[in-house]
């Protein structure tokens, strides 16, 4: 397969606006244009290649890469969203419940703000703890956005949302979404809006208060250089780095996954094919050396896997976060006492792990294992830390002096 513009299924949902026909580019009869799904592989929006055939149907296995055969589905959709109007208040899953009431993944995703108007923002999270009760009763009487973090955006920044964090972007907001390949919305308030219809749209409020993460939410980007740019996001699911163009620069080849790349200003070429501001493109895993020109930037998401490597010697924990190209994204130390009981020193690793983890917005089922070199193999007890880990594989080897 060759490198590919792609061309989105487009959405018409009752807040949407027009900015992305007027400045990015879409040519649809679709009005108000709300969302554009510009790398999709869900039923409910296929993207499509230029001669209108789905990518899903073309796109093979050593297309999509190594990293995403692990998955029962495609693990990504990546989307334009113009909010013209209020989004109602929502919530998505995780995917365990998920999977055993919608037969589908839950929705962790991420905002890249694009462009925002003066004084546009987002609610995200709680300000406060409140109790499940509160929470239904704050829905009961309409009182919902009173508990909820209103976040003032401009553009360029980057928000990360787990499942289970309740949200809403509102009006004023262009946003480039990355998530998993889930259509899995849960709405809790919409500000008595009426749908075509005629109708309030429907509220899911059981469902929204068994899934709901009701503590105080403190918001964590990443902006992390890399080899290929400022790494934005990461999860099991997808991984977004902001990629910026000024004359040329060259992807390397990478088996492990494709590369998606969605143009959000400026304008230049990847390979052969043409970009410019709202154009997304397919790099196939394995592409030998895809070459990028112009003066362009966007978001590029592709799928990677993490570990953790940990060195262990007499003084000291040294933990790095590291990518399956073997990048290190974040490291971390923690002093030791000498002659630490093999029981504390699993916990002091369990640690140290943890705080790499949250500190790039992880959970522990997002790695792949860990790693673990020492002078002392006495000292470790693999099945204590993966157990204290939720059965994360663990690894350990001695090192030499």
């Amino acid at each position: 397969m060759n490198i590919e513009k792609l061309y989105p299924a487009c959405k018409s949902i009752i807040w949407g606006g027009d900015r992305l026909k007027r400045y990015y580019g879409k040519k649809t009869a679709t009005d108000p244009l709300a969302e554009t799904w510009e790398l999709s592989f869900h039923k409910d929006g296929l993207t499509c290649l230029e001669n209108g055939t789905p990518l899903s149907l073309v796109a093979t296995e050593s297309d999509l890469g190594e990293n995403c055969k692990g998955f029962s589905f495609f693990p990504v959709l990546v989307k334009l969203i113009d909010a013209n109007a209020k989004l109602s208040v929502q919530v998505h899953p995780a995917d365990e419940y998920a999977l055993k009431h919608e037969n589908s993944l839950g929705k962790t995703e991420m905002w890249y703000i694009v462009d925002a108007d003066e004084g546009a923002g987002i609610y995200l999270g709680f300000k406060e703890n409140i109790t499940r009760e509160e929470f239904e009763k704050a829905i009961e009487e309409k009182t919902l956005t009173d508990y909820l973090q209103f976040i003032p955006v401009k553009a360029g920044e980057c928000y990360f949302i787990p499942a289970g964090t309740i949200h809403a972007i509102c009006e004023g907001c262009l946003i480039c979404e990355i998530q998993q390949n889930s259509n899995i919305t849960y709405r809790v308030y919409d500000y008595g809006r009426k749908g075509a219809d005629g109708k309030e749209r429907e509220l899911h409020v059981e469902k929204a208060l068994d899934v709901t993460n009701t503590m105080k939410f403190i918001p964590k980007s990443l902006d992390i250089p890399t080899k290929e740019g400022i790494l934005k996001g990461i999860s099991k699911f997808f991984t977004a780095t902001l990629v910026e163009v000024s004359g040329e620069m060259t992807l390397a080849r990478d088996e492990k996954s494709f590369r998606c790349f969605t143009c959000l200003g400026g304008e230049g070429s990847i390979g052969d094919v043409a970009i410019s501001k709202g154009d997304s493109v397919f790099i196939p895993a394995g592409f030998e050396n895809a070459i990028l020109k112009g003066e362009f930037f966007g978001i590029m998401t592709t799928i990677r896997k993490y570990y953790v490597a940990i060195n262990l010697d007499a003084t000291s924990i040294m933990g790095n976060l590291v990518d399956d190209n073997g990048e290190i994204i974040i490291s971390d130390k923690m002093a030791i006492e000498s002659n630490v009981e093999t029981t504390a020193m699993a916990e002091n690793i369990t640690q140290l792990i943890k705080l790499l983890l949250d500190r790039c917005n992880l959970s522990v089922s997002d790695i792949e294992g860990v790693d673990i070199t020492c002078k002392m193999l006495d000292t470790i007890d693999n099945k204590e830390i993966s157990c204290l880990l939720g059965g994360v594989k663990v690894n350990a080897a001695k090192v030499e002096n």
